[in-house]
């Protein structure tokens, strides 16, 4: 008897789905034949909504673009505005840019143990490492009065300086998360289903990844070392001593194996950021907002998100708001092009556990 090909839709609101998108696919049994990502579901349109507003009124749309890692977009923007305009940032603003950076990827961390586990069935570790993220949420909060949109990098540094207490708090905070991985890696990365279910799935070929646009943690899980922090510099990341982990294997395992090593080296990060930045300024204000022009002219900057290199190519004609902005962002690459390669042949059950690992977020590709 013929196998019959079935046609199933997971997705735009299956919990193992990172946002409101849908993946069709064609399966034979139960695995995979062909596969098809679909967007449609946000009714976004960000670039064009950035570009109705003025330069600072852009920030409300930018967080959206990722919501689980919104202030990678804030920094970019931001900074691709600073190179058009020629506005310097304060020294203390730098140090600062950096700390909420490592913030938000440690954040975003939480998250995706929570996403990867559950798409296991291990539910306890997304139970356990979503409860941490709101200690780091409880930072964010205390610094920019927000927990997950903070709109708080702008143009010529940051909105405000650290309260006081915030460097022992963020230092316990830090103590507290390092102690939690050890229960994590217990609970996950000894656990013989994680193993089983990661080790050899959703390989991305170590040859085709560039070739594809991979970046980030689904990158150097193929064994290849690139992150903008390293290859291109920016803010005080050439001051600050931290590794770019790499493993081989291109699977689900090697990319969980590169996100566990990016926490630590993060942690080691803002604990380095909290003992070494100077005091001083840490804004470099702007003019009133609604008749702030920025000279014509044109910039692309890149910075490393924790889904990998986010960019951005901003124009300006000299008015008070851009000409144009173009967003490229890992989403599109690992949620829209590489996913539909790596799937077929797959069993239907790691669909979303393979989804879960390449880090994307879909209102990034309805940009």
């Amino acid at each position: 008897m013929r196998e019959k090909e079935t046609t199933l839709y997971i997705g735009p609101q299956h919990p193992g789905i990172t946002g409101n998108m849908m993946v069709k696919i064609k399966i034979k049994g139960d695995t995979v034949v062909s596969s098809s990502t679909h967007v449609g579901y946000l009714h976004r349109a960000f670039e064009k909504l950035i570009e109705q507003r003025n330069w600072l009124q852009s920030f409300t749309i930018l967080c959206r673009f990722c919501v689980p890692e919104p202030d990678p977009m804030e920094l970019t923007y931001a900074r691709a505005v600073e190179e058009i305009e020629g506005r310097e940032v304060p020294e203390r603003g730098k140090w600062i840019r950096v700390l909420v950076m490592e913030l938000a990827r440690l954040q975003s961390f939480m998250l995706w143990y929570g996403g990867q586990s559950g798409s296991a069935g291990l539910y306890t570790l997304g139970q356990w490492s979503v409860g941490d993220r709101n200690y780091v949420l409880d930072l964010f909060e205390e610094l920019t009065g927000g927990r997950v949109y903070h709109m708080f990098i702008w143009p010529g540094g940051v909105r405000r300086d650290l309260p006081k207490g915030f460097k022992d708090k963020a230092l316990r905070t830090m103590d507290y998360l390092e102690k939690r991985l050890v229960q994590y890696n217990k609970l996950l990365f000894d656990n013989v289903i994680f193993q089983k279910r990661a080790q050899g799935v959703g390989i991305i070929p170590k040859d085709k990844a560039i070739e594809w646009g991979v970046v980030g943690p689904p990158l150097r899980g193929c064994g290849i070392k690139s992150d903008v922090r390293i290859d291109e510099p920016y803010e005080v990341y050439d001051k600050l001593d931290f590794i770019v982990p790499t493993f081989e294997g291109g699977d689900v395992w090697a990319r969980a194996l590169v996100r566990r090593e990016e926490i630590k080296q993060s942690i080691s990060i803002i604990r380095q950021v909290l003992e070494k930045m100077p005091e001083g300024e840490y804004y470099n204000k702007i003019p009133n907002p609604m008749k702030w022009k920025i000279p014509a002219g044109e910039a692309y900057v890149r910075t490393e998100s924790v889904r990998g290199e986010v960019g951005f190519y901003v124009v300006s004609d000299g008015t008070e708001r851009p000409r144009r902005v173009h967003v490229k962002g890992a989403a599109y690459t690992h949620a829209f092009t590489v996913l539909d390669k790596i799937l077929p042949g797959q069993n239907i059950s790691d669909v979303s556990f393979i989804l879960n690992s390449m880090g994307a977020c879909p209102p990034e590709i309805e940009r």
